[in-house]
């Protein structure tokens, strides 16, 4: 994959329908020749904390996601369980796509099969973190299963578990039990993708564990493919990105101490820079963001890069 340092804080290519969300701005590519509709997801190196997007573009961020992710889109192929949505990573694959347009997709592209998303977030935790550790604080369990007594924030969980949560379109997603998302997606599909989950996550845990990177939790989006007539068809495909450390908490293993908040693999370094800027008093977490100075935006891809590395060489 071509990672020359090109920044892209945003794109603008000729195709309807796009959509931008905090980092990344989705294409729908209309169906040609019969075959079906597809998607392009093209990850900037814009970065958000607290909700919202800082106005700093962090040169390399979306390259390194994107190489992240089309890595492990491999890994959940040779497991044989689903289907995914992945069909390139080439700016001369996108139709219609001038050439003089490819420099805003170089490395940092996913063309994909267009699906109809289920409203759901599949997510897998191993270890207790985030909003399951204050829920857990609450009432000792999360997303309405029981956890042991006497776990301690970033304690592993005597085994992996399956907490779905709803997608916001703006906002946090909301944790909600397994019940609630059966009555969304429905019960058989849930347990089917449940299964799923939960297997790609054990085994792409015991990868990183292999690389020195704990795999604290992470989500999985799934979604019906579409025929060439825009209609949904019976086939789930796992879509979106996959694994990547904006969609995981990935920890390094050598400095894993339970009690305490983990440094990691991501955008955190950003978040704890903009915590002294909040106490500072020159910002109070509502839009604009603050600039983000060299130091920070040098730091943080460098974790980004860090993580790709170990994980894939």
């Amino acid at each position: 994959m071509n990672t020359t340092e090109t920044s892209v804080y945003e794109t603008d290519l000729p195709f309807e329908g796009r959509r931008q969300g905090k980092v990344r701005d989705i294409y729908q590519i209309p169906a040609q020749n019969g075959d079906a509709g597809m998607v392009l997801i093209i990850a900037s190196d814009r970065i958000s904390a607290f909700d919202v997007v800082m106005p700093t573009s962090v040169t390399g961020k979306g390259q390194e996601l994107t190489r992240i992710s089309t890595q492990w889109f491999e890994f959940i192929r040779d497991l044989n369980i689903i289907e995914d949505h992945l069909i390139s990573t080439a700016p001369e694959d996108v139709p219609s796509l001038e050439p003089s347009l490819y420099e805003q997709c170089e490395g940092r592209m996913m063309l994909g099969r267009a699906c109809e998303v289920i409203p759901v977030e599949f997510v897998v935790r191993g270890y207790l973190a985030g909003s399951g550790w204050k829920e857990y604080q609450n009432n000792g369990t999360v997303c309405g299963i029981s956890l042991p007594d006497g776990l301690q924030l970033s304690s592993k969980l005597p085994e992996p578990i399956f907490t779905p949560a709803t997608k916001a379109v703006e906002g946090h997603d909301e944790n909600i039990d397994f019940e609630t998302a059966s009555k969304i997606a429905g019960k058989e599909v849930m347990e089917r993708l449940r299964s799923i989950s939960l297997e790609i996550y054990t085994k792409a845990a015991a990868y990183a564990a292999e690389r020195g990177i704990i795999l604290a939790d992470t989500k999985f989006e799934f979604g019906y493919a579409l025929d060439a007539d825009g209609n949904t068809t019976d086939e789930i495909l796992l879509i979106d990105e996959v694994l990547t450390p904006d969609s995981s908490r990935f920890w390094p293993a050598d400095e894993y101490e339970v009690g305490r908040e983990q440094d990691s693999f991501d955008k955190q370094y950003v978040r704890n820079w903009l915590e002294t800027v909040v106490a500072s008093g020159d910002w109070d977490k509502t839009p604009p963001g603050p600039a983000l100075p060299q130091e920070i935006i040098d730091g943080t891809v460098a974790r980004y890069r860090e993580a790709a590395t170990r994980l894939f060489n």
